[in-house]
């Protein structure tokens, strides 16, 4: 399976520079023939920002995942917070990383746009599948919950009553990144075979299970100390 639209797809989560417009463009051509749903959620997005300086496709990315944001790249914080299964699943996957020689810059192991750049280097199909089934893929699903309207407008009640300013930004204006959230959705759908809000009952690759057995034994060795 030829999986390196992957690469284009994560440049739509990086820091904009000069040359996004372009990049997205690229991403868009690449999925045309192949990913027709997600080339036009690709098309959408760029619709949305292509008449926006630069500062200002800067500032819609701070305000989506940075600053009082609607949600966040690193996608163990989205499934996990913190709790000790973040803990776990970023220490193994920076082993892959590391064994793949793909290249975090400063970013954690977790950050969306590393992930999406180490899947075609895997050299497992089973481990692919299985991160993409139970970690990437409901991780997206849970960002792209996060752009809901009313979710945006309970959020901005929140910022306001524990914080003394807001980045006063129209709702509207807030959805943009849903669409290449969507995009990347529709093509994990078509190359991995699987269907929104399904679930299996636990993981079953060992790089899973090791996730979760060391967050376990973490768990016990906190109570242990107590």
């Amino acid at each position: 399976m030829d999986q390196a639209h992957y690469v284009g797809l994560a440049d739509l989560f990086a820091y904009p520079d000069a040359c996004f417009l372009d990049k997205v463009q690229q991403v868009r051509a690449s999925l045309e023939s192949n990913y027709p749903k997600a080339a036009r959620e690709v098309a959408s997005f760029y619709k949305q920002i292509s008449n926006r300086s630069l500062n200002s496709i800067e500032e819609l990315f701070i305000r989506t995942f940075c600053v009082q944001a609607i949600t966040t790249l690193d996608i163990g914080y989205v499934l996990f917070g913190d709790d000790y299964k973040r803990g776990a699943l970023l220490s193994h996957l920076n082993r892959e990383h590391g064994r793949m020689q793909n290249d975090c810059g400063t970013e954690l192991a977790d950050h969306l746009p590393n992930i999406l750049r180490l899947l075609p280097k895997l050299d497992s199909a089973e481990l692919m599948q299985e991160l993409v089934e139970e970690i990437l893929f409901p991780a997206i699903e849970k960002m792209a919950q996060e752009f809901d309207p009313e979710r945006q407008r309970k959020r901005n009640q929140m910022y306001k009553r524990y914080y003394k300013t807001i980045l006063d930004t129209p709702l509207t204006n807030l959805n943009v990144y849903h669409s290449a959230l969507q995009a990347v959705l529709y093509v994990l759908e078509e190359d991995f075979q699987i269907r929104r809000n399904t679930r299996k009952s636990q993981p079953k690759s060992p790089f899973l299970n090791s996730i979760y057995d060391s967050a376990l034994e973490r768990e016990i060795s906190d109570e242990v100390e107590r």
